[in-house]
């Protein structure tokens, strides 16, 4: 089995995205640390917040807290660490599945 980097299951998060008829944008916030890495848009009007994480990986206690605000704002948050989990991950995104 072959495990990719960080960057590369970003880059297949972008890819994908695409395929679905979406943008995967880099989410960058200098002035409010902890952010997810990207925000997917979706067609009829779907979005989400990923944050990409090498295989085995967790989100550090900042990111953590960001996440459960964003969460209790109503958004869906994702932490993604295997690319082969991207294909679900759009799928819960397009259906507003439970985000992990």
């Amino acid at each position: 089995m072959t495990f990719l980097n960080e960057k590369q299951i970003e880059l297949k998060l972008v890819t994908e995205t695409k395929k679905w008829g979406g943008i995967a944008l880099k989410f960058v916030s200098p002035s409010f640390s902890g952010m997810p890495d990207r925000m997917v848009l979706l067609p009829d009007g779907k979005m989400a917040f990923v944050e990409v994480k090498a295989p085995g990986k967790k989100p550090r206690l900042l990111q953590m807290k960001r996440h459960e605000m964003l969460k209790g704002f109503g958004f869906q948050v994702f932490v993604l660490d295997e690319a082969s989990d991207v294909p679900d991950l759009l799928k819960k995104i397009t259906e507003g599945g439970e985000a992990q």
